[in-house]
């Protein structure tokens, strides 16, 4: 479809579109297929303001949606830095090779300076000299969720539940209710680390919002190491864990408990832990406070997109 720019506004057809989607799913005709014929599509009437306003009304929307997209750029590059910084230091032990083959490690010489300059065997086989070998549940607390179909809410004090479909979709939009007087350590914050265990394994970082946690998610924790410690080293085992869980003759693939003692890490000094929790801990924060921050434009953006659409708020055009 390529609007007449002399009527319509590219970007505020776009937008009125999507306001007017369910009306298109409910004309649409067809059995399992569903779908638009032109005589139906030109049939459909939609609210055109003027130029001036539709303008207007694109900037304000498309603005939103433009902030969202750079987050998710920026939280990508973040990401992806953390894990970068990760994978060479925690993983292939680059420090530790370069000082070993006598080069430079190329890092600020404190950070360097921390890093052994040799391996010893260990189970994980060769680690860097002095790192302990640990299991994943050894170094974070995974906390399985309720079945929170037995804990209704009560006196209007509830919390969406967050399955695995919530999970996905970094949302609580249409979200079961389950009381809001559950213990704390079941309630799921913006920050939360929550890895799924059965069905699409997944491991995020929530940043949707106060929540309860249901069963068939951890809600993974630790009183002795960093976040980012965990939550990496959990990716770094993820394609694992799900090769085991697809190799379950069931419905809905998992893994077990001895899973996540079998999966091991190598883990350093607390003094280098410390040091290097510096680099990576600011990207790890600053993912989800993006993320958080998108949330909310979104949330802004589908409260005004019907209302402008509509005509219910106005807005004068741009100067």
């Amino acid at each position: 479809m390529i609007p007449d720019r002399a009527l319509c506004e590219p970007r505020f057809l776009f937008y009125a579109l999507k306001h007017h989607r369910e009306d298109f799913i409910r004309i649409a005709s067809g059995g399992a297929q569903r779908n638009l014929s032109g005589k139906l599509i030109r049939r459909f009437a939609i609210n055109t303001p003027p130029l001036d306003e539709q303008r207007a009304i694109a900037q304000i929307l498309g603005a939103l949606d433009d902030k969202i997209e750079l987050n998710r750029r920026m939280n990508e590059t973040l990401e992806a830095m953390a894990r970068a910084l990760f994978k060479s230091w925690f993983v292939d032990f680059d420090p530790v090779r370069a000082k070993a083959e006598g080069r430079d490690p190329g890092l600020p010489k404190p950070l360097g300076d921390l890093f052994p300059d040799r391996f010893e065997d260990s189970e994980l086989e060769e680690i860097p000299a002095g790192w302990a070998v640990r299991s994943l549940d050894e170094i974070a607390r995974f906390l399985n969720g309720l079945a929170l179909q037995k804990y209704s809410s009560k006196d209007g004090r509830s919390l969406p539940v967050i399955k695995i479909a919530q999970l996905r979709a970094g949302n609580t939009l249409d979200a079961d209710a389950a009381s809001g007087d559950l213990e704390s350590e079941y309630i799921v914050e913006d920050g939360d680390v929550l890895f799924s265990w059965s069905g699409s394994l997944e491991c995020v970082l929530w940043a949707g919002g106060k929540g309860a946690l249901n069963q068939h998610l951890f809600k993974v924790t630790s009183a002795e190491f960093p976040k980012w410690l965990y939550y990496l080293w959990i990716h770094q085992h993820l394609e694992d864990f799900r090769g085991i869980a697809a190799g379950k003759a069931t419905t809905m693939g998992h893994i077990q408990r001895h899973h996540l003692s079998d999966a091991k890490v190598a883990v350093p000094d607390q003094v280098l832990l410390e040091m290097a929790d510096k680099s990576i801990s600011p990207l790890i924060e600053q993912v989800v406070q993006l993320r958080v921050q998108s949330g909310t434009l979104s949330v802004l953006r589908d409260a005004l997109l019907p209302k402008l659409i509509s005509g219910e708020i106005r807005t004068s055009h741009p100067t």
